[in-house]
């Protein structure tokens, strides 16, 4: 354990600088630059909103209409967030060959890179929430501090996609249009623009609730809309327990995968 942190500490300086140049390449022919991850999030909520919520009428259940631009923006910014990490995470390695094939570093490097920095991204995001929950008047209240909790189960489901995709890609190319597919799926399966409590089916309501993004969207918005503890409710405890769980065995897997495969990599990129 040493030995790889040793290792991680000697190389943070270029982790740092692939983080910078992960952030500048991704608005650099922007004109609206990092001002795009504002309006981003708050342009598609209000298309959302007016889709589901007023030409379909899918804005009742329990917070009320007032309330549903919320409760779809949490959900987007949090699966924007994870889609984010895992497609550029995926891509990582064979992005990065030129510098592979020439100057030896720990190859974990970049999909880590990818995923700081499309996290940060999403940091800054998280300021388009706080300004429409302000003005649409959501309750404050001290366990807002709780979302830290589903944030960094979050960060930890990405980096373990990021490093599972990252390898697999390098074998399999053709993962990458298999992943938009998938990634698609998980979108309709994690509850962002409908209620699950409103479903009829009770085998599709057990069916999204083992969506590992789905319970995490479900605790931040439990913290954020209804200013609710996460640990207030048995069914939202346990699905932290279950998205955390499954995360940090999702995120072994993934090093592992990546560690007995990174040697090859240079063959195949």
């Amino acid at each position: 354990m040493k030995k790889y942190i040793d290792s991680f500490m000697r190389y943070r300086y270029l982790l740092i600088e692939l983080v910078k140049k992960g952030i500048k390449l991704k608005y650099r022919k922007s004109y609206l630059g990092l001002i795009w991850t504002l309006l981003e999030p708050l342009l598609t909520m209000m298309v959302l909103t007016f889709v589901f919520g007023r030409v379909l009428g899918r804005a009742g259940g329990p917070i009320g209409p007032e309330l549903y631009p919320v409760y779809v923006l949490c959900g987007r910014l949090l699966y924007s967030c994870f889609a984010s990490c895992s497609k550029i995470g995926m891509r990582s390695i064979r992005s990065n060959q030129a510098m592979i094939k020439k100057v030896y570093v720990p190859k974990y490097l970049y999909p880590l890179s990818s995923v700081i920095y499309n996290f940060i991204i999403f940091l800054l995001s998280l300021i388009v929430l706080a300004i429409v929950g302000i003005v649409l008047g959501i309750p404050l209240t001290w366990h807002i501090i709780e979302a830290v909790i589903p944030i960094f189960v979050l960060l930890i489901l990405c980096i373990a996609a990021a490093m599972f995709l990252s390898t697999v890609c390098v074998f399999f190319r053709d993962i990458e249009y298999l992943w938009d597919v998938v990634i698609m799926l998980i979108m309709y399966c994690s509850a962002i623009f409908y209620f699950v409590d409103s479903l009829g089916s009770e085998t599709v309501k057990k069916v999204i609730q083992l969506n590992p993004l789905y319970c995490i969207i479900s605790n931040f918005r439990r913290v954020i809309l209804l200013g609710e503890s996460i640990f207030s409710s048995t069914q939202e405890t346990f699905m932290l327990i279950y998205s955390a769980v499954f995360s940090i065995i999702a995120l072994i897997i993934g090093v592992v995968i990546f560690k007995k495969n990174q040697d090859k990599f240079i063959l195949y990129v």
